[in-house]
């Protein structure tokens, strides 16, 4: 109750780092296998059709959900491709959700989950759809089928920053 009562968009993100276990953490709740072949979000007819892009200032990693790591896929801070909104620039992690023309609702299945463990972890976050999605995929290296249906940013509130 306490997470749901807490859940919100946020739009002004610290600079700072986002550890490297609340990180693992966050992509495990939001997407993780909680069962042999089922994870923490439903899936249309259990497709798991939805790849999680993790993009940092470190690079831009593809992550591993059943061995819960993150491989690296370029090693350039691809960040400012994936908004178009000045208020995410600070942000240190934006996750993005690749899967295929039909992945919107499962997408924000995770994309809850994400906002409900945040909302846990005093971390802010909010979901968005505007980027290039034509310059996203080129900078991820997307096949013409991958296609990234949401982005969602990560980090510390501005506000909550000691």
């Amino acid at each position: 109750m306490d997470a749901l009562s807490k859940r919100a968009s946020t739009r002004e993100f610290s600079a700072e780092e986002i550890d490297d276990q609340v990180l693992s953490n966050l992509l495990w709740a939001a997407w993780g296998f909680n069962r042999e072949d089922k994870r923490t979000a439903p899936s249309s007819m259990n497709k798991q059709e939805v790849e999680l892009y993790v993009v940092k200032k470190s690079g831009a990693y593809l992550w591993d959900a059943k061995k819960n790591i993150l491989k690296q896929i370029s090693k350039l801070d691809l960040r400012p491709f994936t908004y178009s909104q000045a208020y995410v620039a600070p942000a240190p992690i934006n996750i993005v959700f690749v899967g295929n023309q039909n992945s919107g609702v499962n997408c924000g299945y995770i994309s809850q989950n994400i906002y409900l463990y945040c909302a846990s972890e005093g971390l802010g976050t909010v979901a968005r759809g505007s980027y290039d999605g034509k310059a996203l995929s080129k900078a991820l290296n997307l096949t013409e089928t991958q296609i990234p249906v949401l982005a969602q940013t990560v980090g510390k509130m501005k506000n909550s920053v000691k």
